[in-house]
């Protein structure tokens, strides 16, 4: 039983590990090499228009 206990604490922490990583390190590096901010990107769902004969 601790064995899965020490393992979900280092699975949280390697998470959060990779996060840091990608969002200080690897995201700047790609946003300055294609010129874009990621915090800018969004993809838009446009709404659905439902009739008399359902979606």
């Amino acid at each position: 039983m601790v064995d899965i206990a020490v393992a979900f604490v280092m699975g949280a922490a390697f998470n959060k590990v990779v996060a840091s990583f990608t969002g200080g390190i690897v995201s700047p590096l790609i946003g300055l090499i294609f010129n874009t901010n990621f915090k800018d990107l969004k993809y838009v769902i446009n709404e659905g228009v439902a009739d008399e004969a359902g979606p």
